[in-house]
């Protein structure tokens, strides 16, 4: 991961966006889960969209503000979604609410999968089922879908 500092702001190259963007904590945690995910998991890096708005993932238009987004979307070979990734900052523990919150958003999108992240915990939610130790292989998302 490349960062820089500029005009006295730290950065980080977004690989999924093609930009530098502002490293915050949560940023740092989103782009270190999402090189994971690409080097060791063997996500396709180009099926990984990140902050993706809500209202384009959801079937019922403008259910969700045009200010709602996910932190990365994971899509199948026919493009769609697969897995809802939401990140927090190392210092932000993922709490029921949190968790309560993601499966609310899931539930209106109908994505197969959800993975929260900060670093420390990974919780992998599949249909009813949660996960609370590791992180899924792409393949095992297709096999759960």
């Amino acid at each position: 991961m490349r960062t820089r500092v500029y005009n006295n702001k730290e950065q980080i190259f977004c690989d999924w966006r093609h930009k530098w963007v502002r490293l915050t904590p949560e940023e740092w945690i989103r782009q270190q889960l999402l090189h994971r995910l690409v080097e060791q998991l063997d996500y396709p890096s180009s099926l990984i969209a990140v902050e993706v708005p809500l209202e384009k993932l959801s079937i019922v238009n403008s259910q969700f503000s045009i200010n709602q987004r996910c932190d990365a979307v994971v899509y199948d070979n026919t493009m769609q979604p697969l897995m809802i990734i939401e990140c927090k900052a190392e210092t932000v523990p993922i709490t029921q609410k949190t968790l309560d919150q993601a499966i609310n958003y899931n539930r209106k999108l109908n994505v197969p999968h959800l993975l929260l992240y900060n670093g420390i915990q990974a919780i992998y939610v599949n249909g009813n089922d949660i996960y609370t130790s590791g992180l899924p292989r792409y393949a095992d998302l297709l096999r759960r879908e």
